[in-house]
């Protein structure tokens, strides 16, 4: 344990996280979604749910603030205006750390993105497009 990080940041999901770049990738995926099969590296937090772990990565990862859309969710096929309970909490605690509210992407556009992120974080998520991507923006000094 580590004193004033979560205890969801896992010494894996720490070395993930430290060793990615500014503009790399990471997905947070719902238990339906295809980590294994997508994932450069994989992560694998099952039984916790998505927002949780978005929280407490958004505690200690910048988003990019060069790009227009440093989170995006998935779309609802079908209903491409469509907003789930999941992303709407995924907003409201993208809100809390001072980030914009995310975009959505088409589902396969979202596979194509999550196949080439950085890594996927596999978590315990159970409802569907329970899925968020972000793109690592810099620590200031």
């Amino acid at each position: 344990m580590l004193k004033g990080l979560s205890p969801l940041l896992t010494p894996d999901l720490l070395h993930v996280l430290a060793s990615m770049g500014h503009g790399d990738e990471l997905v947070l995926a719902d238990a339906n979604f295809p980590a294994v099969t997508h994932a450069r590296r994989l992560v694998q937090m099952p039984g916790v749910d998505a927002p949780r772990v978005l929280d407490a990565v958004l505690g200690v990862m910048p988003l990019d603030d060069f790009v227009d859309q440093p989170a995006l969710t998935m779309q609802v096929v079908g209903e491409a205006d469509a907003i789930p309970e999941v992303v709407q909490a995924f907003d409201a605690i993208l809100r809390r750390h001072g980030a914009a509210a995310s975009s959505s992407i088409e589902r396969f556009a979202f596979y194509e993105r999550a196949a080439a992120a950085f890594a996927i974080v596999a978590t315990g998520e159970a409802r569907v497009y329970g899925n968020i991507l972000l793109k690592k923006g810099v620590v200031r000094p």
